[in-house]
């Protein structure tokens, strides 16, 4: 997919801005807080995710209006399409003029890989971090994991709240095998869709790695479930396993009033030569694990999805040493990408590329 022609409304610091992307690059440079981050959080929002800055809705909104819009012409599935995120005082989102009944509804349409400072502490990062890097993926190609996620976000809140509430009143105590059931039915599907990516993901993110560190490392990941299974079984099963572990949980739990287990607590192991990367691994050597990572992402959307994801490189390359730099652009070859930079001489020999100059919440001065 390609964008033909993005336009924002009070969006963040920019009042008003239209941009009409070449196909390959465009290079977004400019002084620090002038809105470069704030263009590439927009486009990552048309994937209908959560801005990538853990930004609320509100914080969209330009000083002292009351609406933000974002607007997209994009080529998809050999035609022009267009979508739309009006933020007001209910989020509203368009695909090709048809209101959606929620933003999500964009996940799988509009396919993008965003690449910011922040994700290079994917591995150091606590395990949601990962968590969340894992389930985002999963969103784009399986828009119905969205739904699964909320389910079992809203179980899992029922349960601890049920879990407070027998400490003071012990009758409520039969109550719970109700919401273990359908906390070990939701966690097995979790954890199958996760490992399931995992495993492909994994795949691809070893022959990058491999490719990045010239054939002299490898990289492994793995699941880690907190319920301390790791054989790939069935769902019932896994449920049937997973309803063991919070009975033998249960007093631990109603003394806490919180779920000690579940996709909630589990997390992802990396090795490099058979060594955990977050322990005993180099600066260098996470970082490529983290790009390793990017690129099979957008490798993986490609293969599901028979489509070419947007690439959103937000001020990340200045964060990468020349080799990482040359790598990550030499296999992105096929994708329309959006680079920000503070100083756009580094691309100058960048060849099928174009700059655009912000400054202040507006382009000026664009050029190839």
């Amino acid at each position: 997919m390609k964008i033909d022609a993005l336009k924002l409304t009070n969006f963040r610091n920019i009042a008003s801005l239209e941009l009409q992307p070449v196909e390959r690059v465009n290079i977004i440079y400019g002084n620090n807080a002038q809105g470069k981050t704030n263009l590439i959080e927009a486009l990552w929002l048309l994937t209908g995710a959560k801005s990538f800055r853990g930004a609320k809705d509100a914080e969209l909104l330009l000083f002292g209006s009351d609406y933000a819009k974002i607007e997209a012409d994009f080529y998809k599935e050999g035609r022009v399409q267009t979508a739309q995120i009006l933020f007001a005082a209910k989020k509203q989102a368009q695909l090709n003029e048809i209101n959606l009944s929620s933003v999500t509804g964009l996940a799988g349409i509009f396919c993008a890989v965003v690449f910011s400072p922040s994700h290079l502490g994917l591995i150091q990062d606590g395990p949601s971090a990962r968590r969340r890097f894992a389930d985002t993926c999963i969103c784009q190609i399986s828009p119905k994991f969205i739904a699964l996620m909320s389910d079992y976000n809203r179980t899992l809140l029922q349960r601890n709240s049920l879990l407070k509430d027998i400490s003071y009143s012990a009758y409520l105590l039969d109550t719970l095998d109700v919401w273990d059931d359908r906390l070990a039915a939701l966690s097995a599907l979790i954890v199958k869709n996760r490992k399931q990516y995992l495993q492909r993901l994994a795949v691809h993110a070893g022959e990058i790695y491999s490719g990045i560190s010239s054939e002299k490392e490898t990289l492994h990941m793995r699941y880690a479930a907190s319920a301390g299974l790791t054989d790939d079984i069935p769902a019932e099963q896994y449920k049937q396993w997973f309803l063991q572990v919070l009975a033998k949980a249960r007093a631990e739990d109603i003394k806490t009033g919180c779920t000690s287990v579940g996709p909630h607590r589990d997390d992802i192991d990396f090795e490099i030569n058979g060594v955990d990367v977050r322990s005993f691994g180099s600066q260098g050597q996470q970082r490529s694990s983290v790009l390793a990572l990017k690129l099979a992402e957008s490798r993986l959307i490609s293969e599901l999805l028979h489509d070419e994801p947007i690439i959103l490189l937000d001020d990340v390359m200045s964060e990468l040493d020349k080799n990482r730099q040359d790598y990550l652009l030499n296999h992105l070859s096929g994708n329309q990408v959006f680079i920000t930079c503070c100083d756009k001489a580094c691309f100058d020999n960048l060849q099928n590329g174009k700059a655009f100059h912000m400054v202040n919440g507006g382009l000026q001065n664009t050029q190839s």
